[in-house]
This record gives C-alpha cells, structure tokens and sequence, in this order.
C-alpha cells in the first residue's frame, strides 16, 4: 500500500471504520446504498469553474441516472468554500455530501494528496453519524482510489474505479514532472491491481491501462454518456439568432477549460492559417513554400468561438491569458469571441449555431464535448488521441487529426466548412450515433449490472461475471482480467 508523505500538522493515521451510532435518516425499503467518491470534482459544482469539467458531470450525471434504477446514492466530495451547503439533494435518492478535508478552499489537484487522511476519516465519521453501510464504492480520480484503497483494506467493500486521466499518459506529455508523480503513478497501478473492478471509459483507455500501468487486475469498459434530452439538434438559424452570431458565419467552436494540454493554441493557429487563406501544401528544404494552394473557405467568413473557463483570477486565468495574447498576436481579435463560462441550458445553442466543434487536446480518456456536440448535431474534429478515437468515427461524424499538427487542423476545418453536402450527412450521423450509444441511462444501466453482480459474487465467492446482452447495444460492454 502506497504510503503517505504529508504535512506535519496532517495526522497519517486512518482511524478503523466506526461503529454506527444512529439514524439521522431513514432507511430506505428496497434500496442499496452505494458512495461515489470524486474527491476534487465535486458533483454540484458549476461546470467551467476552476477545475470543474468531464469527471463532475461524469459523476453527477451517473449519480442521478443510477439513484432513477433503484440506487440510494451519496457522491463524497472535499469542501472548498466555508459558505457552500454541506449536503445537495439532487434528487430524493441522490445527493452531494461535502466532507471537510484540508482548508475550506480551493486547492490545485497536484497540492490535494496531503489532505486524503482527512477525507477517509471524515467520510468515515459522515457514515457512522447516519449509520449507513456502503457496501461497494465507486471511486473517481487517482487521489479518491487511494481513499477507496483504504477502505477497503479496512472493510468488506467491492470497489470500482474510473481514473478520468492517467499520470502515465499525462507524464509523457510533460517536460517536469510534478513531485507527487511516483506516487500517483504507484497508486494508479495498486487500484488496477487491487480493485475489484475498473470502468474503463473506451477501449483505447483498457489498452493504454494494458500498455502502461499493469497488465492485472478486472476492467470492464463501459463509456461516458450525454443527457440526449438536453443535447439534441434544433434549427441552427434559430440558436444562432439567440446567440447573436452572424448567419452567414463559418462558426468554429472550442468547448472546455484552459489548460495547456487541451491544445487550444493549436486550434488557434489553425485558425490563423485559414484566415491567411493560403495553404502550402509542399515545403522546400529551407522551409519556403513551393505549391502554395487557396483554402476553400471564405477568410472573412471565419469565426473563432470559445466557450469555458473561469473567471481571469481563477486557476485557469494564467492560460485564458496566454491564449488572448497568441489571438491577438495572429491577428485574429476580430473573428474571436471568448464566451467564458456557460451553463448546459445554454450550452446546446453553441454547439448547434457551430458549423465544427474542434476537440485539440493532447490527450482525453474520453472526451464528453464530442459526444455533446455530436448530439447536436455537430460534425467533430478531434485529435487522434485516447479515447476521441472511439467516440469521433473518422468520416462518418467527423475527423481525427495528428495532435498538435496546425496544418493538418486547418485542412479538416476547411475540408468540413467547404463541403456543405458531406457536412450534413456528418451531422445526422452524429446525433445518430450519439443516440444510439451514448445517453446516461444506458451507461447507468451497465454501471447497476455490475454493481449487482460485484455484490453478488461478494457473497456467493463466486467467479467473475460474463457482460450481458443488456444495455447498450454498441458497443458492448466487456470485461477482461489478467493475471
């Protein structure tokens, strides 16, 4: 187990489980309750805001849709503001429990790990005070699997886990290495090991887990979802009118938070290559252009649209600085609107009134914008990278593209913006897809088959559980251990 290197004034002792001292409230007939831990992504927090992205709506989204299949449901999160409600009833059988671990502030992920004692105990001490078993627990992130880690060791509990991102992926992309690296890296290969399961979100993710963490330990790979209901297709003459955007606009969206790998400079030049409108498709050995060749799109047609992120003084204002500085260096301050932080109930228009939502990252287990965007009908252009290579069908709902590679972005947005025809074949194709595979109740519903037959097999001993038929058609779950 993967000791703790904390503060001083940090106690490394984990307190065995308490025994329950009442019921502070009622139990409920019939239903099983079960903790998601998302010790940095907190459920009820507004997405965009500081570190708030996929893994809380992931968590919340899961959350609701299992607690609607007969699950009684509490997500654990770590308080960051002394004002905030301590418990969020999000349904009758669903809530956010905020559990005091650290300072009652924001902490950057990287400086999180000293205060995971705190949450142990305290989630802990929330159980015993409401008297409620947890037989099986869903942990969230690197820091909420050595949570799970520990109480596991300590009680009789099926955990499962999704990691969101991995440290060996992250680390590759990175010139200095954080210090708390080797100890993410041994806790991300002790949960793939030890738990009892791990939902990997793609089959890119259960490789790149095979490749570089362990080849031990039980995954089954069950994707993320959308909420179909909220992201779905409407007249983009009608969302753009809304918005206030140009009609006869060549709307290209960036959707997510600042962050140097989500690659948004990439998108940025790309952009500013389109608006020079020339393309050189061959370079001479000194670099000079040699077939220089028009872009198809109209230069002046050309809008950048960038929603996310928080407030300038936030964790992610340094980088909405950066990419501000390269808009206005390439020129390109007049054709940029930076949106800024915006709700789901708005969030659908944006997507709609785009003609392409780009997707630069370096890297994304997953990927929730594409599948967002898809639903609304928006062809995608990604990077070839993790999990948009499961999500993003090349030539079908959009395009994948070599990461980082400007020319090769520039050429996919004019390609999809220029052929009117193909890109609406594209649109129908991804609200399809999206519909077919995606939603939140059919990832819930994989999500409670094998919450059940985890908990089955932890009484009967039996061995582990063959996928179903049930759920989502395509694609099928699978589960696979190694030895």
């Amino acid at each position: 187990m993967v000791s703790l290197n904390v503060k001083p004034s940090v106690s490394v002792a984990v307190p065995k489980a308490a025994r329950p001292v009442g019921l502070s409230r009622p139990r409920v007939p019939g239903r099983q309750a079960i903790a998601l831990i998302s010790d940095h992504g907190d459920p009820a927090a507004d997405i965009g805001k500081e570190e708030a992205g996929g893994q809380n709506v992931y968590v919340r989204q899961v959350g609701e849709a299992l607690a609607k299949l007969g699950w009684q449901v509490d997500m654990f999160t770590r308080k960051v503001r002394a004002d905030d409600p301590t418990i969020v009833q999000h349904s009758t059988h669903c809530r956010t429990i905020r559990l005091v671990a650290g300072p009652e502030d924001f902490i950057p992920r990287d400086e999180l790990f000293s205060y995971m004692p705190e949450f142990v105990s305290a989630f802990q001490a929330f159980q015993a005070k409401e008297g409620t078993n947890y037989p099986l627990i869903h942990t969230n992130y690197w820091m909420s699997a050595w949570v799970g880690l520990q109480l596991k060791q300590q009680t009789n509990i099926q955990l499962v886990h999704t990691y969101h991102s991995l440290g060996a992926v992250k680390y590759q992309a990175v010139s200095t290495r954080p210090a708390i690296a080797d100890t993410r890296l041994s806790i991300e290969q002790e949960v793939l090991e030890n738990a009892n399961c791990i939902v990997a979100t793609s089959p890119q993710e259960e490789e790149t887990l095979r490749s570089l963490v362990s080849q031990s330990g039980c995954i089954e790979v069950i994707p993320c979802g959308t909420d179909i209901e909220n992201f779905h297709s409407i007249p983009k003459a009608e969302a753009r009118a809304q918005l206030g955007l140009g009609q006869d606009e060549a709307i290209v969206l960036y959707v997510g938070r600042f962050d140097p790998r989500k690659g948004i400079d990439t998108l940025v030049k790309a952009c500013a290559r389109l608006k020079e409108g020339v393309n050189c498709r061959v370079l001479g050995v000194d670099g000079s252009c040699i077939v220089p060749t028009a872009y198809a799109l109209n230069p002046s047609k050309l809008k950048l649209v960038i929603v996310g992120g928080s407030d300038p003084d936030q964790a992610d204002g340094q980088e909405r600085q950066r990419i501000e500085a390269k808009v206005q260096e390439l020129g390109l301050a007049d054709q940029t609107q930076f949106v800024g932080r915006v709700g789901h109930d708005l969030l659908p228009l944006y997507y709609t009134a785009a003609d392409v939502c780009v997707i630069p990252s370096h890297y994304e287990p997953f990927g929730l914008v594409a599948i967002e965007a898809m639903a609304c009908g928006t062809p995608v252009i990604a990077s070839d990278v993790g999990g948009l290579k499961f999500t993003v069908v090349p030539e079908e709902t959009g395009l994948l593209v070599p990461p980082k590679d400007v020319d090769a972005f520039a050429n996919a947005i004019d390609r999809i913006l220029s052929q009117e025809v193909w890109a609406e074949k594209l649109r129908r194709q991804a609200s399809i897809r999206v519909q077919q595979n995606f939603s939140w109740s059919g990832v819930a519903a994989h999500l409670s088959n094998l919450y059940r037959h985890l908990l089955a097999q932890s009484i009967s001993h039996e061995g582990l559980w063959q996928p179903t038929s049930q759920g989502l058609t395509a694609p099928p779950a699978t589960m696979t251990k190694a030895s």
